[in-house]
């Protein structure tokens, strides 16, 4: 994929309220931890989180989102009309239908010819919406394109958390760990074709998408039927082989990323990675032969946002100048399935 037309016109972001640190998560498995002989502090040992974000209980998916995009379209100019689609990308939304991007689009006084959609693909989901988008503006279909997206990782982790001190064993909890590193927050990335402000800054040069999906059991999060006529909702991960096939996978995208957009590693200025944790961190920065210093990370206090927490560092760090003007910049993205996506931009 090689675009001449896209630019990341704005990013904006939501962060949730509530800081929950994970010496207060330990504290509440603190009998768990004493029944299997696990010492304290141990989530924050094997992940590098000290802390991430919840929302208040109850508190609306869409009213992130909306939040994030209100943001870029007053920081803009550009008006709910000139919106030639809106897509909700989180792995979190308000209900099975109608697409949560329709609560988003009637808040934002969106309607009329504008595509309005969800899109769900674990953690890549708004790096698939940008590539919507992109492809709509390449194609002339529109000139402008938003991605929103809103996760909360409020509800799973109480939910596994009481299951890990109901169940009590050390394969439970092996499985269960990688749930209390989520984060909560929200996103939008405002795509144009350039035409509104005349700027040429954050042009998408191109991406490639690489598929490992034979792996699609290693990280799963849904409901089940309970027996009683109700449901229940779990999540399990293979900690360690999301993380060895996944970097195996991450290897093969970039190998196949740089040629796409022209580059080798060297010519880089800048990566943002999903942010999983430092061990992630560290394994594909070292396959990749990235400088640690070319990456910023947020997951040390924000946790992994799935779909949000590759486009919110992006935006932190812009808004912070350690992302500069000219700047070439990598999206590093991988989601459960396994599937990972790169893109390349000229900030």
């Amino acid at each position: 994929m090689k675009y001449r037309k896209v630019v990341i016109e704005a990013l904006g972001y939501e962060l949730a309220p509530v800081v929950v640190t994970t010496a207060e998560l330990e504290g509440r498995l603190e009998p768990l931890y004493r029944y299997l002989r696990i010492a304290p502090g141990q989530l924050q040992a094997l992940t590098g989180i000290r802390e991430r974000r919840w929302w208040e209980p109850g508190y609306p998916l869409s009213s992130g989102a909306i939040a994030a995009a209100r943001k870029v379209l007053s920081a803009t100019g550009i008006s709910p009309a000139e919106i030639g689609a809106l897509i909700y990308a989180g792995v979190c939304r308000e209900q099975f239908e109608p697409a949560t991007a329709c609560r988003v689009a009637s808040k934002l006084g969106i309607g009329g010819k504008t595509a309005v959609f969800d899109i769900s693909n674990a953690c890549l989901g708004v790096l698939n919406g940008i590539l919507d988008v992109a492809n709509r503006i390449e194609l002339g279909q529109i000139k402008a394109g938003l991605v929103v997206s809103c996760e909360s990782a409020r509800e799973i982790n109480e939910i596994m958390i009481a299951k890990m001190l109901e169940e009590r064993t050390m394969q439970h909890f092996a499985a269960s760990l990688a749930t209390l590193t989520g984060g909560s927050g929200a996103v939008a990335i405002l795509l144009t074709d350039g035409s509104f402000s005349g700027s040429t800054r954050r042009r998408l040069l191109g991406g490639i998408t690489q598929a490992a999906p034979e792996h699609h059991r290693l990280c799963l999060w849904g409901i089940t039927p309970d027996g009683k006529g109700g449901y229940d909702q779990s999540m399990s991960t293979d900690g360690v082989n999301v993380m060895n096939y996944g970097i195996e996978l991450g290897r093969r995208t970039w190998d196949a990323f740089l040629p796409q957009v022209g580059w080798k590693t060297e010519d880089i200025d800048r990566v943002v990675c999903h942010q999983v944790g430092s061990a992630h961190q560290s394994a594909i920065l070292k396959t990749l032969d990235i400088p640690p210093e070319k990456d910023f990370a947020t997951y040390e206090y924000l946790g992994n946002m799935g779909t949000v927490s590759l486009p919110l560092t992006a935006a932190i760090a812009d808004e912070r100048d350690i992302i500069e003007a000219k700047d070439k910049v990598a999206f590093l993205g991988i989601g459960s399935g396994l599937n990972c996506l790169m893109l390349g931009m000229e900030w």
